[in-house]
């Protein structure tokens, strides 16, 4: 536990991340920063907990104990909490809508590492197409097959579908648009045509996206919207010659469904590194296929975008508590609840919103 006392008191339960948001706010005057453990006492962690104005919590769910979840009952143990602010983009350890609800501001570091992602994904596309980790295996182990056993593709020329075309997405555009020379579609609800265009992608359907694609490779959010999105009916319109990727959120393709697909050589192949449970179990089915490359929810994982994560978490927090709006607020809806309380807990109103 930190040994600052003065100002807002900041949580974060250390996970062994570095660097993280409280390598950065220790070196703050204006926040009293606290580390804990899910291992330690918890009598003794939620002394502190109870106490907190911001709550730092990491972006995989299943590393968050469900007692430390950003839910209703955590809510509602912590009067003072005005901030649950995310490790990396994504933010499914919190009840966003119990948040918004009670005034509690939620934000992310959505972009902090879109880069890796994007390189990752695209690495994955790569190692598919050339089947690398096959040659690899073979040349480690039996050396019993032709090198033609291992033709693969080249990217150039064909096309790449992105289901989603924000941050990491649009950095996958211009990897394989113009790195590539590749022909890039991109799928989004939320953008018009003109942004997909200017992101460096034709705008498609989902479906029509899914049938004409050589690759696909997942982008968006997980959400009510996209739970299942990739489900059985959507890999059986892939081009059974096309390979799939995701590195956005487990849950977004049925694993079911895919592990299906892939035995009935529906699709040519799958790179995936997010899971609905994390991390899969040994006996996992997508992970007897040769033809899978699965890595450890690593994509996001470098030594570049863990310092962007933990610099852009620190400021972001520290601008809020200033009265700030923060600039990636997943839910917005919160804010006129959000002054009264912040008023309520530190006696003054936030000074600067922009509508």
């Amino acid at each position: 536990m930190g040994q600052q006392t003065n100002g807002p008191h900041v949580v974060w339960f250390d996970d062994g991340k570095r660097p993280n948001v409280a390598d950065v706010l220790e070196q703050s005057d204006d926040v009293a920063m606290h580390r804990l453990d899910f291992a330690g006492e918890a009598r003794a962690n939620w002394a502190v907990m109870e106490s907190a104005h911001v709550y730092c919590i990491t972006s995989t769910r299943d590393e968050v104990p469900d007692e430390y979840k950003a839910d209703e009952q955590l809510i509602e143990r912590c009067p003072n909490l005005l901030v649950v602010s995310t490790s990396g983009a994504g933010y499914d350890p919190v009840n966003v809508a119990a948040c918004t609800a009670a005034g509690i501001l939620v934000v992310n570091q959505a972009g902090a590492n879109a880069e890796a992602v994007a390189e990752h994904a695209v690495g994955m596309m790569l190692g598919l197409s050339k089947k690398m980790l096959a040659t690899d295996r073979a040349l480690r182990t039996t050396r019993g097959q032709p090198r033609e056993t291992f033709k693969g593709w080249n990217a150039e020329g064909k096309t790449v579908g992105l289901v989603g075309l924000g941050n990491t997405g649009r950095r996958v555009a211009r990897i394989c648009g113009l790195g590539l020379n590749m022909r890039v579609l991109a799928s989004d609800p939320y953008l018009s045509d003109d942004v997909v265009t200017e992101r460096g992608a034709e705008p498609r359907s989902l479906d029509e996206l899914l049938a004409t694609s050589d690759y696909v490779s997942v982008h968006c959010p997980y959400n009510a919207e996209t739970r299942d999105l990739l489900d059985a009916d959507a890999l059986a319109r892939m081009k059974p010659t096309a390979f799939l990727v995701n590195c956005a959120r487990g849950g977004i393709v049925n694993e079911d469904a895919l592990a299906y697909a892939l035995a009935n050589e529906l699709i040519a192949g799958a790179g995936i590194d997010v899971w609905v449970v994390e991390p899969p179990p040994l006996d996992h089915p997508l992970l007897g296929f040769d033809n899978v490359i699965a890595t450890y929810h690593t994509a996001g994982i470098t030594y570049d975008s863990r310092a962007n994560m933990a610099t852009w978490n620190a400021e972001q927090v520290l601008a809020t508590l200033a009265g700030e709006r923060p600039p990636r607020l997943i839910n917005p809806d919160a804010w006129p609840a959000f002054e009264r309380r912040f008023n309520a807990v530190l006696g003054r109103a936030p000074d600067r919103f922009e509508g």
